[in-house]
């Protein structure tokens, strides 16, 4: 049954069909080759060529060459790439990652998103295994670091922009001690709730009271810009009425001044003239409607009030003195 195997004869093709085949393997090592002996790199991804061990980045997007055979080429995605820390984009809340506690011993569930890139490629091959879990590992250690230093009010309502402040600049320190090629672009506080519906109803409660009080306080703000531009403008127009009314009251004074100074100098030639002139005058402001008349002797009148002008007067003085010299002149003629 088991009889002795007979032995395989191949035969080697002769002539021109061994011609022929030299051709075509000659032919498919060239095309494997020339296969093997590019590569190309995207805009956002870098290579890290091996040669004999020794890796070497490169960065530049095109068309490249290597060695068949004695190079390696390794593409690594220089894009931002990220990963969840306390859910799982396709199951939901990750109770075991969420769960934190609080300054004030008080558990709350805490959804991060961590964002990254590779910027060495060769340290982030060859300096660890898995430089994203590496991240993702510090990630959670600061995290719970810092919820831990902060009280759950804080962590729901006001204190979030600085807690990823803190988480962020912690993971910067500690990636750039390890030195894995990669680095943290951003990390943010995706959701954070209370373990139980009561204190979350709580929390909200509270957090709807703190955006009024801020809605009050921004329109409280606003009435007050409205307001002070309206007040400086009456205060401007207010100092410049008293500007206006002090320069009145000054030139007026000034006036009067000079004119005192001008009665006192016609006051000092004419003293008993010029105190009957005021005197009439004062007479004149107060009753200004009545006449006053002095008859004399021989039927002569003089009308005291009111008084004539400076003019009239002293044209009046010229008239008789003009007179007086014509009766003169007569009786002398007369005597003669």
């Amino acid at each position: 049954m088991f009889g002795k195997k007979q032995p395989v004869n191949v035969k080697i093709p002769s002539g021109k069909g061994a011609k022929a085949a030299k051709i075509i393997i000659l032919l498919l090592v060239l095309a494997v080759l020339a296969g093997n002996s590019y590569y190309s790199i995207q805009e956002e991804e870098q290579a890290v060529v091996c040669t004999f061990g020794s890796p070497k980045a490169v960065t530049m997007p095109g068309l490249h060459f290597k060695v068949p055979f004695i190079q390696n080429v390794t593409k690594v995605n220089t894009t931002i790439q990220g990963f969840p820390i306390g859910y799982r984009q396709d199951e939901g809340e990750d109770e075991e990652d969420a769960l934190m506690i609080t300054s004030d011993y008080n558990f709350i569930y805490v959804d991060f998103y961590v964002e990254y890139r590779v910027t060495d490629p060769v340290k982030a091959l060859y300096a660890s295994e898995n430089p994203a879990l590496v991240l993702k590992n510090i990630a959670q250690n600061c995290i719970r670091t810092t919820i831990g230093s902060y009280s759950v009010d804080s962590v729901l309502t006001t204190g979030k922009n600085e807690i990823q402040s803190n988480i962020k600049q912690m993971i910067l320190d500690k990636l750039e001690s390890y030195d894995i090629g990669i680095q943290l672009v951003n990390i943010t506080i995706q959701d954070a709730t209370p373990p139980t519906a009561e204190v979350e109803n709580a929390f909200k409660e509270v957090e709807t009271a703190k955006q009024g009080k801020e809605t009050a306080l921004n329109n409280a703000n606003k009435y007050r810009n409205e307001q002070i531009p309206n007040a400086e403008a009456e205060s401007d127009k207010i100092l410049q009425d008293a500007e206006a009314q002090k320069q009145e009251r000054i030139n007026e004074a000034n006036g009067q001044a000079a004119r005192f100074n001008s009665m006192y100098q016609e006051y000092a030639k004419y003293p008993e003239v010029t105190k009957k002139r005021m005197f009439y005058e004062a007479i004149e402001d107060v009753l200004p409607d009545v006449k006053v008349v002095i008859e004399g002797e021989g039927g002569s009148t003089t009308t005291m009030l009111p008084l004539d002008s400076f003019v009239t007067q002293e044209s009046a003085s010229i008239a008789d003195d003009s007179n007086k010299a014509t009766d003169v002149t007569e009786e002398t003629e007369g005597e003669e």
